[in-house]
């Protein structure tokens, strides 16, 4: 069983990190460890028909967001890594600077100094330069910077299929392949 810590910021699109507990629920050797923050259930509130105690209960196992002696902080606890979805422009500042004030961060940090997967869907825009700079050091600690770009060729018809195709290709970093993501032709056309 593939252990994968996910954790839900108060950053706008908090339908990434539902989405993603709602799809590994049917993936059978993946089991999920959520850490949702006090303002991702307060967007959540804005931005999704969903009450709080439904979006706790999509996770296999759910962690306090300021418990930081959770089994999610230590290194001795095996995971596949981390999804942070969305990702604060605050918890990008705690992972590019090692500042484990809460357990998101804290997570985050142990899976970065285990060599595990961090991916992080930074959701902010415009960007200044002091939000690049974040991103360049989560970077150089090994995190994955990945915006939820949405991907036109996959043809979306709702906000549904973008969600959905951007959670995929999040969970295909972790080797989690589902069947619903659509992918770029593989195929080269030679007659050009």
């Amino acid at each position: 069983m593939r252990r994968l810590i996910i954790a839900i910021t108060g950053a706008s699109g908090i339908i990434y990190g539902v989405r993603a507990l709602q799809l590994l629920k049917d993936v059978a050797d993946v089991e999920t460890h959520a850490i949702i923050s006090p303002s991702a259930l307060r967007t959540a509130a804005d931005e999704i028909d969903m009450p709080a105690e439904e979006i706790r209960g999509l996770a296999d196992k759910l962690y306090n967001y300021r418990d930081i002696g959770a089994a999610v902080s230590s290194g001795s606890f095996r995971t596949a890594g981390m999804l942070v979805a969305p990702c604060s422009i605050k918890t990008l500042s705690g992972i590019a600077n090692c500042y484990n004030d809460e357990l998101i961060v804290r997570a985050a940090d142990v899976c970065l100094k285990e060599r595990r997967r961090v991916v992080l869907l930074l959701r902010e825009t415009p960007l200044h330069a002091g939000h690049i700079a974040l991103m360049d050091q989560a970077t150089r600690n090994g995190a994955i910077i990945m915006p939820p770009v949405p991907a036109f060729y996959s043809k979306p018809q709702t906000i549904d299929d973008i969600v959905t195709q951007t959670v995929g290709r999040a969970l295909d970093l972790f080797d989690i392949h589902l069947p619903l993501v659509k992918r770029w032709k593989e195929e080269t056309d030679v007659s050009n």
